[in-house]
């Protein structure tokens, strides 16, 4: 058990897309088992509350058609800091996704406090793929807001969780107004 290689993927996942993930089924095939960090992010004000993204990961690792892949997959909460709940967890590598050049410098400067927080952690970049590139969770929550079609960004159980948290959420609907796409 001790040579095992635990990765650990962090992110909010609020909502979980299809860019996570790939990155998140691309992380389990070099990793032994791979943590997914569901950050609580109180602070950042997310769509759905922890208990909701992290059901939303395991409803699709669920699908994931290559069962032994998808068994190393364990989505979990956690808060604090990164490095302490790695180091908790017996993680040996952090997985980061990057999708474009503009990610690279501030995720650049996390991988160098986190290895100097924690010299025995490394940290792996994911490049996203091609297709996933422009994905992210603060746009498809725009576009749902505004009743946009998110299919080509989130699976269709992710998308019905955002068209009911959208129905429900007039608030959430009028505040995004402002945004144009």
């Amino acid at each position: 058990m001790a040579d095992l290689r635990i990765g650990l993927y962090p992110g909010t996942f609020d909502p979980v897309t299809n860019g996570h993930m790939d990155i998140i089924y691309r992380a389990a095939r070099v990793v032994d088992k791979l943590l997914v960090g569901v950050a609580r992010n109180a602070g950042k004000g997310p769509l759905f509350g922890v208990d909701e993204r992290i059901q939303m990961v395991k409803d699709e690792v669920d699908v994931i058609e290559d069962r032994k892949v998808a068994e190393r997959i364990v989505p979990q909460a956690f808060d604090g800091l990164l490095v302490d709940y790695a180091r908790n967890h017996g993680v040996s590598v952090i997985i980061r996704g990057l999708r474009a050049v503009s990610d690279f410098e501030y995720e650049f400067q996390m991988a160098s406090m986190n290895r100097h927080l924690e010299p025995q952690i490394e940290t792996l970049f994911l490049m996203s793929s091609d297709r996933h590139q422009f994905i992210s969770s603060r746009f498809v929550k725009e576009i749902g807001a505004l009743g946009g079609e998110v299919l080509h960004f989130v699976s269709p159980r992710v998308a019905d969780r955002l068209r009911t948290r959208f129905q429900g959420d007039s608030s959430v609907q009028s505040g995004a107004a402002s945004k144009v796409y």
